[in-house]
């Protein structure tokens, strides 16, 4: 079933401000605390959402807009290195791009929805399936940061280390 707009409005509006706390919040060496070798932690988690702010999600808005096609995004060649910004500091410019990115949003009408464009990889596409696609890559990267967040504190449970299986990069 496809989300609605205000739903996905609603999940794009919780992204930041739940960046903003666990940034305020959290020891910068936790956040920054790799989960196991080659698996990213919630800081480049973070700076990989800043980067889709900034170079994917509200261009290919525009584009659909504009009835336009649009490139895929490549993480590996497109994307910061994380290590540039304190992660309150990334934090903080990802809650200003996401208010702007936001207002754009804000200007999109169910009628829109099935507006298409030409995604270089995927062929066409219409923009409810991007926007849905842009709530769900926040939650999924959210919750690869806060998997990456719980890897210090699991093997610490003892008994109930078990109940961790499903998180437990370290499979204790």
């Amino acid at each position: 079933m496809e989300s609605s707009l205000a739903t996905i409005q609603a999940v794009l509006t919780t992204t930041a401000p739940r960046w903003l706390s666990l940034t305020e919040i959290l020891p910068a060496d936790l956040l920054t605390r790799r989960p196991a070798p080659g698996e990213w932690s919630a800081h480049e988690c973070l700076q990989h959402l800043c980067d889709t702010e900034r170079w994917a999600f509200p261009v290919r808005m525009r584009a659909f807009l504009a009835g336009q096609a649009f490139p895929a995004f490549d993480p590996d060649t497109e994307g910061s290195v994380a290590a540039e910004h304190s992660p309150h500091d990334l934090a903080t410019e990802f809650a200003e791009r996401r208010a702007e990115s936001l207002a754009a949003l804000a200007t999109i009408t169910a009628a829109d929805l099935g507006r298409t464009a030409r995604h270089s990889e995927l062929g066409e596409v219409t923009l409810g399936q991007m926007l849905n696609e842009w709530a769900a890559h926040d939650l999924m990267h959210t919750v690869q940061a806060e998997r990456a967040l719980m890897q210090p504190f699991i093997p610490a449970t003892g008994p109930w280390r078990s109940y961790f299986r499903d998180h437990d990069v370290a499979g204790g």
